[in-house]
Order: structure tokens, then sequence, then C-alpha cells
């Protein structure tokens, strides 16, 4: 399908699908403009999208974005023919030498580069575009880079929808692990795809830039290609977690030691008061992802400019083990206490996460026999509790 043959309708329903023009902007986009701008050499550069009245500019660098009709939209020849353009001078080039963005009456637009964004349905939904006060050749390079971020874009729009759409459907799945499973090894492939493609393009450009602007812009990209393999590969984990975790002697506090050393870089160990932790039945490695999980939330959610206050403590109930992460955090609201242990809940969206940790913590304390769930503290913060069967030290099954 052509650019030419696309009725606004497609580009409006396209659009929807990829519920872009609604909320904050994607960080991915944010550094792919940056990154645009570099590689060509100009000062301007804007994702835009065409709906059926106007250009909505979504994520922008050297200036702020803001929509417009799309009458006055230089890139709209882009979308409707479904071809790149790249000038020197677009004053000089007749399809603009008359238009308000070189005109001087909006703004005085010379070099002016931008190349369509193109779904896998082929829907031209809009354009990535660079532009300079200034004129300035046009060379092969730029032409390339332009080319090769403007399929990125549609890539973090693709993976972003892959997203969504896997969690929507996980809210919907039974628990059954097995169904969980099977599903999350159908679509880990629709998400690694693309994401391989962003991360190869990268690790190319990677290798032609040399300014420090450029090496900073595509290393934050890469970091959020790494997000975004850490989102699935969490997500995977969650769909594999719940089945028979094994019957090995664990010692938690050992286990305990070694999440420390792992979150070393969040919690310092001096914020970290331990006491006597027993041991359990179960796989070693899942444990010590529970542990991890529930002290690493209790640094992320301190009030920022405050060192955390954790303690970790067992107690012995009836035939069970009681292990508690106590924190000085923001605490969770009575009525959301349930809520937080469901995937893809997040209360707080000013902390990076997926909102997948807890719900898989409790899938491995489910799954090891026990059970999960978290109260207020006195003098606020939370308690993280968790309850696993207790191991008979008199048996003489003690870890070797």
């Amino acid at each position: 399908m052509s650019g030419g043959t696309v009725r606004p309708e497609q580009r409006e329903r396209a659009l929807a699908t990829y519920d872009v023009l609604r909320g904050p902007a994607r960080r991915e986009l944010d550094a792919l403009v940056d990154l645009a701008a570099q590689v060509t050499g100009a000062p301007f550069a804007a994702i835009n999208l065409l709906s059926t009245d106007w250009q909505h500019q979504v994520a922008t660098t050297g200036f702020e974005g803001e929509d417009s009709p799309i009458e006055i939209a230089m890139c709209r020849l882009v979308v409707e023919s479904g071809e790149p353009i790249m000038l020197e001078d677009a004053g000089r080039d007749d399809r603009f030498a008359d238009h308000p963005w070189t005109t001087g009456e909006t703004a005085r637009v010379k070099y002016y580069g931008s190349h369509p964004l193109r779904t896998p349905a082929g829907v031209v939904i809009g354009t990535l575009c660079v532009f300079d006060s200034d004129p300035h050749p046009v060379t092969p390079e730029a032409a390339r880079g332009l080319a090769q971020l403007a399929d990125r874009v549609v890539d973090v729009l693709e993976l972003d929808l892959a997203s969504r759409r896997l969690a929507e459907a996980n809210a919907r799945l039974s628990t059954s692990s097995e169904r969980l499973a099977h599903f999350a090894g159908q679509v880990s492939h629709d998400l690694k795809n693309p994401l391989t493609s962003v991360s190869l393009s990268l690790e190319s450009l990677e290798l032609d830039v040399t300014e420090p602007d450029q090496v900073d812009t595509v290393a934050r990209a890469l970091r959020g290609v790494d997000r975004m393999n850490a989102l699935i590969d969490t997500l995977l984990e969650f769909a594999s977690q719940g089945s028979a975790p094994g019957n090995d002697l664990v010692a938690l506090e050992a286990e305990l030691d070694l999440a420390l050393d792992d979150l070393a870089g969040l919690v310092p160990r001096e914020s970290v008061t331990v006491a006597d932790l027993p041991t359990a039945r179960g796989d070693a490695a899942q444990l010590r992802s529970v542990l991890m999980n529930l002290v690493g939330n209790a640094a992320k959610f301190t009030d920022a400019g405050e060192a955390p206050e954790i303690e970790v403590d067992a107690t012995r109930l009836d035939g069970r083990n009681r292990i508690e992460v106590r924190d000085r955090a923001r605490g969770v609201p009575a009525d959301q206490r349930e809520r937080i242990f469901a995937p893809f809940a997040r209360l707080d969206k000013t902390v990076d996460g997926a909102g997948i940790g807890l719900a898989t913590s409790r899938r491995i304390v489910e799954a090891h026999g026990g059970a999960m769930g978290v109260e207020g503290r006195d003098g606020g913060g939370s308690v993280f509790w968790f309850e696993l069967p207790a191991v008979d030290d008199a048996s003489g099954d003690q870890p070797g």
C-alpha cells in the first residue's frame, strides 16, 4: 500500500490503535528525535503524526512542539505521497516557495528533511522531520540516517502496542501457569523481533558517531532498548513462575546477603538491618528474587533525599515462618493493599518499574506453599510479609 492511497480515516484508525496522541511523551521517541537532529546536522527535529485535520508533534528537539492545522503542515506532502523529501533550501523548491513555514509567516525553514512513518500495514501516519533556518547540503549519510531512524520510530510504537496488548491479555487470562506460560511464549517473538531491529540499528549508528553529544544520545537510546528487554524478560519470568519449585533447603539469610550484593547500587547495606532468618524448602534463586524485590521496593519508594530505613526480620508461627520487610517509605493506602499484587498495577508512576515484581513474588511464594501480603507500619511506612512452611530443624534437614 503506497502512501498516496491511504485515506485519512485509515490514519485515524492507526493512530487510535497506537494511542500515541494521548498521555506523556515516550522517552524513546524523545531520544530518536535528538538523534535525528544530530545525524543530519540540523538543530530542529520532530515526530509529526497527521490525523484528519491536525498535525500533532509528539516529540521535538530544539523547539517546543504544538499541534497545527494540517493545511499548513509541510510534512503533509510526504504523508500523502509516501515519499521522503530532502532539500538544501526548501524556499527555492516550487512546492514550498510560498509556504508559511518558508516565507517567514510561520518560520523561515531552509534545510528540510522529512521521512514517512509507515506502519507494518503500509499506512503512513506521519513523518520524522528535521529542519534548519540556514541551508546546507543534503548528504547520503543524512538521508540514510533519517530513514533508519524513521523505521525505529515505528518500531517503538509497535513495541508499545505489543506491550499494552500483552498487559490487557494477561489481565484477562486465568492465573493458570500453563496457559500463561504458553501465551507468553507466543507473544515474546512479536516483542523481541522489532526490539532486535532497533538494537541492531542503534549499534550500527554507535559505530559511526563520534561527537560526545551523539555518543550520549545513542547510549540513552540503547538504554531504552535494554529497559524494554528487561520488561519482556520480566513478563516471561512472571509467566513461568508458579510451577513446582523443587525441594532444596534454602538458607534465606544467605540468599538475602546475595540479594543485597545485587542491590548495591540502590540500597546501601548500612540501610538494612537483618535479623536471623530461617531455612526454607524450595528454589533458592526464586526466593532470593522475592527478597530482592521487597528490599528494592522499600528503597525505591523512599522519598527522594532520604536514606532508606529497612528491617528484615522473621518469626516462627504455628508451623510456618513469617518473614517481614519493614520500611519507612511512602506506604500503601489500605484500599490498595491487594491491588498492588495484580500484574501491571502501579500506584506511583513516578517510580520506574513495570508493575509486575510484586505479582511475580506472590506467585513464587504461593508456589512454595506460602502466602504474601502487606500491612501499614506504625509511624509510617509498610510491612511486606510472606509466610513459608517451617522446616523441622530436628529432622536433620540442614543446608549442606
